[in-house]
This record gives structure tokens, C-alpha cells and sequence, in this order.
């Protein structure tokens, strides 16, 4: 019996080429019939009050069918608040549409609905309101200030969430040590630019009071299920298909006020609506992510051990929390993630979550990851050149070892089956550091600044059950059905979606394992509440080690039911037989067999062939609420190699090298093309990507000419190798990947940035690391 032929090879995903093709159906793609295309009045404001709106204008211009505010929508669309992850987290209402007030750019106020999308924004531009424009907290720094002006006028500051994390405060690790190391630092806002924005087609059908909403969204039963909460309709009449999504990276795990007052327009007009956001709309309201200022210290003794390390975290989330889910995970996590791959008795973190008048930040990749080990790893490099250590010798000096695990760290996480020491170990092989360090040396001589920087780093997967309670109506269990029909040809209907990841590819790769047929007979179907069954969809990357583990398990249990089936026709017994590339045979060879699709073919139309007994049956549903650890961790070490051009501030990528280790790898190929792209996400946030607001709380750089993300040509050559160590709680053993290149590459572009310029006395920790930052770090701004 051959296994794992597919599992582990590399394998280009079958729907590229209709990508590349053009034939991809994106949202826009969608034909609806009738179909009325709403735009909205959004804030000009970061915080006024709404005096007055008229709208009598705009309901008069041309192809324009209806004007709605808040109040017209209130009958049909419910308000929300954020669910109770933290408690303690002060909880603020939120609407489809802003009624007295708005607190943020871009909040939207007005929908104008017409006949096309154009009509209707210049119907936006006859629409008269009064505002009262008021201070409003904008920068972290100002919300934060004792004389801050208030996000929300009826709170007496501007402090959302307060929490401990670790153990708690204790000065005697800091009393003891011999070396001392402090930092203070600056994250700045970003967020996700998938190359699709953000959209929603809904069709409210009156005559048989049903709903179906095609949206770009992740998960299409969560969405379902929010839906018929904000709207009052029963959840059995409303269908959500995802089609093709054009990116996602966080963005599109949430549910928009725009979107929800596009789906309660459809209802209130009973016609086909449709919003698709522009790209300035995009930038004002997709969710934003990063915007930290944190100070931690680490403790070392004079051998280089870690003693305890502390850390204080102030978090800008805009007005509220997002939806579904909650902003403070961003902290958390950032909190939470520094220095866990380490043996360190002590940790102890504050997370101050602050209100302010900007967009609000949510799940962006990584959420919270590339910030714990920026933060972490810069200390460790800093107490390096302090200790005089060469810093992979202080990393792997105080590496949790490799046959550790499981443990709890000091900050509350449960780790397992991580592989610090050999993944340090390989990449020391892809690295000639000695010759690295000479070179370096010899260059500074010529006025050449080079320098490498290492980030070793754990990033948790897969959220399950237990974690995923705070996503109001987000479920941690995934299923699938898996059906064989009367040609032979596999149909998985799975409720893991893909965003351009290759989700169908990897599924269809075990699929095609586990059960014994040939690549191309299998076809793999997600993003359709109909078509279905109920389940999570993807996030905090699940598509694998949680979809993939139920595509196995539900393709042996399929595979018995052929075996068995198979072996009454054969007159043998199921354990004697295998099936390969879609026929079934004794296992040493020869003959009898049989073809699947003959198989099937009987089954299906010849059933008084079949022995008496119970009905064969050739399809099988089946969920996975898995009982592992709310997250499973997985981990890895990056590290990058660049040059400081001390002229001009500009920052060259020379070489990045990443050894991660996902658990088992079905797809080599895809897998390392993810954390490539990762990759590139961290390196904009290390030094490219920034979203620049006014003293007023206006957006400056809200285009891709202002807002700058980098560019292949930006990008240099991506070492990529893997260590599997399998996850012990699945029979698959895979790891989620989907976020590891970007909480790696943050820190490990940072500290490469630091160590090239530490020779001139010189650091810089404010992210992203420009030009401008980078020439006044250097003392030439």
C-alpha cells in the first residue's frame, strides 16, 4: 500500500490557471438581475455631533430610487456591541449608519441607493448636514494625556480595557541581574490592502421571504448567522455565498456597518443591492491594525540567562471594538507571544486599551504576533552586544529545548511539539555567519553599513472552540461532505473557504491520499452556505491543520465504506484490498478488481447486484469539534540581511532566510509561497507601511501613490526551508502557516536595521523604519 503520495509533494493549485486565465468570478463577477448600487455619505469629521440632515435633494436627482439614514433603518437593523471576551472592556453601541454623532472618518452616515453606482455619489454630493464638529482624541500619545480631549463625550477618559498578563509585578529579577536591558517603542497604523476590497451583493426576495448575500468574506456561515441577528430574520431563509476572493489577510473576517446597512436596504426595497468599497473607502474603513506604544526591560544574569522580563502595552483601537471578535487581542497577543520561545521564570505585562477618534483596529495577519517578537527579539540583540555574545549563541542559550515540551509559559500560553533548537540549527547551516560578520566589518571600513538580525518566534494556529467563543456567532467546529458519484469523480464540500492561500489544493491533496483516487477526479467546494455543512470557515490560519484533519478522517471513513463495498462484489475481505488511483485490488496485486467509477456505477444503478445487506451509501457528512488545545502553536526563526545606506536613510533588502516548522507539510510548494508572501507584508510593516493622520484625525495617505507597500523589485531572494514536527493531537500533524512570514519578518528586519547601524552608536525603534526616522535616528535630520 502506497501512502502519502500526495501529502507532501509539491503541487501547483489545479484553479490557477483560471486566475491567470482572468476567469476568476470575483464579487464584482457576479450577475444579479435588476441589481440598484448603493454608495454612502461618509464622515468628514473625526468626532462632531449631527445637528441636522436633508436629503431632499438627493432623493430628487437623477436614477436615485431612496436616501436612508439611520432612522430608516433602525425598524429592520438592530445595533450591536462587542462580545465579552475581556471583561471589564467597556462596551459602546454601534448602527449601520451614525444617528447623533460620528467618531471617526469615514463613518458612514447616509446611503444613497440608485441605479448605478455613479448616480448615486453625486446624489451624496446634494445631501446637506450640519455638523458640530468636536476635539476628538486622534494620536495615541494626545488620547492619553491627562488633559486628552474624549473620544466619547460621555466617558471621563479615554481608557477602554486594563488587564495583567503573567505573573504578577516583582522587581527582584531586575534588583539581581547583572545586565539590565530597556527600550521603549513606536508601532505605527497599517492595515491590509488585499487586492479585492471589501463588498456585498444582497437579493431579498419578498415573495418567498428569503435572503441570499454574495460577499467577499472568509465565512460564509458566521456571516449567515450575524445576519439574521442584526436583521430579526429567521437564519434557515438566508443563503451567503463567497465566491472567489481576491485576499483577505484579517480584513474580511469582519462585519462591516456598510455592509450590514447594504443587506437591510435589500430588505426594506425588496431588490438586489450591491456596495463594493473603492479604495479610498477601503483605506478609511477596512479595519487597521498595529498602532502600539509599548516599553519593556529584560533581566539577564552574567552568564546570559534570562531572569524576567516586563513589558507595558498601550493600544489604540478607534471608537469601538470590532465586529465580530474584540480590538484588545491585538495587545494581548503582543503581550502574551514576547520571549515565550525562552526559559524565563518571570513575565509580567500591563495592556492598556485606549478609545480614540480613528478607524478601528481588528485581525489584521499575525494579530499582535510580529509586535511580541519585534519587541522581544530587539531585547535580546540589545542585551547581546551588551553581554558581548554573539546573539544566536544567547538565543540558543536560553531556548526552551526541543524535548521540553509541553509547557505553560509565565505570560499563560501552552506550547507543544516546537522545534527552536533545530530550526536554529538549520538556518546556522544556510548561513555562513562567521564570513558574514568579517565582511561587515571589512565594508564598514568603506562607509558600507551592513547588518543581520535574527527573530526566532511562536505563532498560534488554529483557533478551536474554546478561544473562538468571543466571535459572536463564529463556531470553532469546521465540516464537510464527502460524496462519490456515479462516475467516480469526489465532490468535498468543505467549510474551510480560500482567499488565493490554495485551501482547495491542499484539501483536495488529502483527499486524494486518504482515499485512493487519482488528483483530478476530486473536486473541492467551499464559500456557499447552501452547499455546505455548518462550520468556522478560515482564520488565524485553520485551513489546514483543522480542515485538512477532517478531509483525512472523513476520507478513511469513506474509504471503508468503498473497501467493504468493493469486497462483496469481489467476494474478498476489506483488508485485503487497496485502492490506488481509483481502483481497488488485493493489496499485493492482480486480480480480482474493480474501478471506483464501476463501483459506484453498481451501487448507484445496479444495486440487486450488490450482496443482500445494508444499503452501500457513498456520501458522508461529518464535523470536526476537535478537543486539542484552543490553539495550536507553531514556530520558526527568520532572519534577514540588509544595508543602511547613511546618506539617505534607505534601507536595501539583501537576503531573508525563514526555517519554520508547520507540522506535517502537504504542499511544500504552497506552503513556502505563503510565508514568502507573509514575508513581504512584514518587511512593509518594518518599513514601508503607514497610515499618516492629521492633528484633526484626517487620513493623509489614503491611496497607493501616499500609502506605500512594497513592490516585487523591493523584495530580495527568500530563503525558505521547513522542520516538521508533527501536531501529536491530529492524525494529519499539521500546523497552521498562513501567518508565520509576517510575525517573523518584522523583527528580524528590525534587528538586522540595528545591528548595521549600532557601529555609529545609533538605534531606531519607531516602525516603520523611513527614511526620514531613519536620518534623524542617525543624527543627520
Amino acid at each position: 500500500m502506497t501512502v502519502h503520495r500526495a501529502i507532501g509533494s509539491s503541487r501547483p493549485r489545479a484553479e490557477a490557471k483560471v486566475f491567470v486565465e482572468g476567469r476568476g468570478c470575483y464579487l464584482d463577477d457576479v450577475q444579479v438581475g435588476k441589481v440598484l448600487h448603493v454608495a454612502f455619505l461618509r464622515s468628514p469629521h473625526a468626532k462632531a455631533g449631527i445637528a441636522s440632515i436633508r436629503t431632499e435633494a438627493a432623493a430628487a436627482a437623477e436614477g436615485v430610487t431612496g436616501v436612508y439614514t439611520a432612522a430608516d433603518l433602525a425598524p429592520v437593523c438592530r445595533g450591536w456591541e462587542t462580545s465579552q471576551t475581556y471583561p471589564g472592556f467597556l462596551l459602546r453601541t454601534q448602527t449601520a449608519l451614525a444617528s447623533s454623532e460620528v467618531l471617526y472618518v469615514g463613518q458612514p452616515v447616509v446611503a444613497v441607493l440608485a441605479e448605478s453606482r455613479a448616480l448615486a455619489e453625486d446624489a451624496i454630493e446634494l445631501i446637506e448636514v450640519d455638523w458640530e464638529a468636536q476635539a476628538g482624541a486622534v494620536s495615541l500619545g494626545d488620547a492619553l494625556a491627562d488633559d486628552a480631549a474624549r473620544a466619547h463625550s460621555d466617558l471621563a477618559g479615554n481608557i477602554a480595557y486594563t488587564a495583567q498578563i503573567g505573573d504578577e509585578p516583582n522587581d527582584d529579577p531586575f534588583r539581581t541581574a547583572a545586565v539590565v536591558v530597556e527600550e521603549a517603542f513606536s508601532f505605527h497604523r497599517l492595515t491590509g490592502c488585499s487586492m479585492e476590497t471589501r463588498g456585498v451583493i444582497a437579493n431579498y426576495l419578498p415573495g418567498d421571504d428569503s435572503l441570499t448575500i454574495h460577499q467577499s468574506h472568509t465565512a460564509p456561515h458566521q456571516l449567515r448567522s450575524l445576519y439574521a441577528m442584526h436583521l430579526g430574520f429567521d437564519e434557515g431563509r438566508i443563503r451567503v455565498v463567497c465566491p472567489h476572493v481576491g485576499g483577505s489577510f484579517g480584513v474580511k473576517i469582519h462585519l462591516y456597518a456598510d455592509e450590514i446597512a447594504t443587506v437591510a436596504i435589500s430588505r426594506l426595497v425588496g431588490r438586489p443591492v450591491k456596495f463594493i468599497a473603492d479604495r479610498i473607502e477601503s483605506f478609511v474603513s477596512d479595519i487597521h491594525a498595529r498602532e502600539q506604544m509599548l516599553t519593556a526591560r529584560l533581566a539577564l544574569d552574567a552568564e546570559g540567562r534570562l531572569l524576567g522580563w516586563e513589558a507595558t502595552s498601550r493600544l489604540a483601537v478607534g471608537p469601538f471594538s470590532t465586529h465580530p471578535g474584540s480590538s484588545v487581542q491585538e495587545g494581548d497577543e503582543a503581550l502574551r507571544l514576547a520571549l515565550v520561545p525562552y526559559r524565563i521564570p518571570y513575565a509580567h505585562g500591563r495592556l492598556d486599551v485606549v478609545f480614540q477618534n480613528k478607524t478601528m483596529v481588528g485581525q489584521y495577519r499575525g494579530v499582535g504576533h510580529p509586535i511580541a517578537v519585534a519587541i522581544g527579539e530587539y531585547l535580546i540583540d540589545k542585551a547581546a552586544a551588551q553581554l558581548g555574545i554573539e546573539p544566536t549563541e544567547l538565543r540558543i542559550r536560553n531556548y526552551v529545548s526541543d524535548d521540553s515540551y509541553p509547557i505553560r509559559t509565565r505570560s499563560g500560553v501552552d506550547l507543544e511539539a516546537l522545534s527552536h533548537q533545530k530550526c536554529m540549527a538549520r538556518l546556522l547551516e544556510l548561513i555562513d555567519l562567521p564570513a558574514l560578520r568579517a565582511e561587515h566589518e571589512s565594508l564598514r571600513a568603506q562607509g558600507i553599513f551592513r547588518g543581520i538580525g535574527f527573530a526566532t518566534f511562536v505563532e498560534r494556529t488554529a483557533t478551536a472552540t474554546a478561544s473562538a467563543a468571543h466571535l459572536r456567532k463564529a463556531t470553532g467546529q469546521d465540516g464537510i461532505t464527502l460524496a462519490i458519484d456515479p462516475s467516480g469523480a469526489v465532490r468535498c464540500a468543505i467549510t474551510v473557504t480560500d482567499q488565493g492561500q490554495g485551501t482547495h489544493a491542499v484539501i483536495g491533496q488529502i483527499v486524494t491520499d486518504a482515499l485512493g483516487v487519482e488528483a483530478d477526479r476530486v473536486r473541492v467546494i467551499s464559500g456557499d452556505s447552501q452547499a455546505t455543512p455548518y462550520g468556522s470557515g478560515v482564520r488565524a490560519s485553520r485551513g489546514t491543520p483543522v480542515g485538512g484533519e477532517l478531509a483525512l478522517q472523513a476520507s478513511r471513513q469513506l474509504r471503508e465504506v468503498v473497501l467493504r463495498a468493493a469486497a462483496a462484489l469481489l467476494q474478498m475481505q476489506p483488508e485485503a484490498l487497496d485502492m490506488r488511483d481509483g481502483v481497488i485490488a488485493p493489496l499485493e496485486g492482480g486480480t480480482p478488481s474493480i474501478s471506483l467509477a464501476d463501483l459506484a456505477e453498481t451501487v448507484y444503478f445496479k444495486a440487486q447486484l450488490l450482496p443482500a445487506g445494508p444499503q452501500v451509501n457513498l456520501s458522508l457528512s461529518m464535523h470536526l469539534g476537535h478537543d486539542w488545545p484552543a490553539l495550536v502553536p507553531t514556530n520558526g526563526i527568520q532572519a534577514s540581511l540588509v544595508e543602511v545606506d547613511t546618506r539617505t536613510g534607505f534601507v536595501r533588502l539583501l537576503r531573508h532566510w525563514a526555517v519554520d516548522d508547520f507540522g506535517t507539510v502537504v504542499n511544500p510548494l504552497l506552503v513556502s509561497e505563503q510565508v514568502r508572501g507573509g514575508i513581504a507584508q512584514g518587511i512593509g510593516q518594518a518599513l514601508y507601511e503607514e497610515l499618516v493622520y492629521s492633528e484633526e484625525g484626517q487620513l493623509t495617505n489614503g491611496t497607493f501613490a501616499d500609502y506605500l507597500v512594497p513592490a516585487a523589485a523591493d523584495l530580495p531572494d527568500i530563503v525558505v526551508e521547513h522542520v516538521e514536527t508533527p501536531w501529536p493531537h491530529t492524525a494529519l500533524g499539521a500546523k497552521g502557516a498562513g501567518e508565520a512570514g509576517t510575525t517573523g519578518a518584522v523583527g528580524a528586519v528590525f534587528n538586522a536595521v540595528n545591528d548595521a547601524i549600532r557601529p555609529l552608536g545609533a538605534k531606531i525603534t519607531e516602525l516603520p523604519m523611513t527614511p526620514a526616522r531613519m536620518l534623524k535616528a542617525l543624527g543627520r535630520l
